[in-house]
């Protein structure tokens, strides 16, 4: 799996998984897996992974990492997100995501992307042809570790929420580092995955993400959401201790 994600283009990988995941579904049947955006059970889940490999990250039927599942079950439980009628800009859409969001009726979605095939909008996240205040939601999930400039990209986002909107900006930190790492020396994919955790991203996020988001003007709170759930439960869903949800606010205060 490693090496289909590093050498064959996101365009292909994601083509292709339309076709591949019914198939997957039949193969990895099973009770002992629960994915909670579909409620849909496998036998098992795949691992996944570059520097590290993880296992039962990936679910076969639905393509879900853990990261997804964790943002479902918090919105689903702690929030009215998912059933509001908001104006909503998903940047560099999730497959699983996608294909809920566009059965919403009460959500006015559209997708934004650089190069996705299932973007409404190509361009780039840090100069985007919006006007100020146009979205309630702009959920932009593992887009930040792989922009040089992600301020920028911050501040843009900023941009086009509207006055008390919400960003939802997950990225993967590493709750042991203080102090995010990046090094604009540091620019081959090999060392990149060696520092930065995966080819293409430019730096490793620390606990200091919140002080980032912060700075371009944001109320952010960091969700440690898996603290709710006991083993059996993090096991069962695939989830990841300690992995933090990023919930940035646009404050009229700003």
């Amino acid at each position: 799996m490693k090496y289909i994600l590093k050498f064959l283009p996101r365009k292909l990988l994601i083509k292709y998984s339309f076709y591949l995941t019914p198939l997957l579904r039949i193969l990895f049947k099973g009770k002992r897996f629960i994915d909670p955006i579909d409620k849909s059970t496998y036998s098992k889940f795949l691992s996944y992974g570059y520097k590290s490999i993880r296992k039962n990250a990936l679910c076969p039927g639905t393509l879900s990492l853990e990261r997804h599942r964790l943002l479902w079950l918090y919105l689903n439980n702690e929030t009215n997100i998912l059933k509001s009628n908001l104006k909503v800009l998903h940047v560099a859409p999730e497959q699983i995501f996608y294909k809920k969001f566009k059965k919403f009726n009460h959500w006015d979605y559209l997708t934004f992307d650089i190069d996705s095939p299932i973007a409404d909008i190509k361009g780039d996240i840090k100069s985007m042809d919006f006007i100020d205040n146009s979205f309630d939601l702009v959920i932009c999930n593992h887009v930040l570790e792989h922009i040089e400039d992600d301020v920028k990209a911050l501040k843009e986002i900023y941009r086009v929420l509207n006055n008390n909107g919400i960003a939802i900006l997950q990225v993967p930190i590493n709750v042991n580092r203080k102090k995010t790492f990046e090094d604009s020396n540091i620019t081959s994919q090999f060392d990149r995955e060696k520092y930065f955790g995966q080819y293409d991203h430019v730096r490793e996020y620390g606990i200091d993400f919140k002080d980032r988001v912060e700075e371009v003007g944001f109320e952010v709170d960091m969700i440690n959401y898996t603290e709710n759930f006991d083993e059996e439960f993090i096991i069962k869903y695939g989830l990841l201790k300690n992995d933090l949800i990023p919930i940035a606010k646009k404050s009229l205060s700003n």
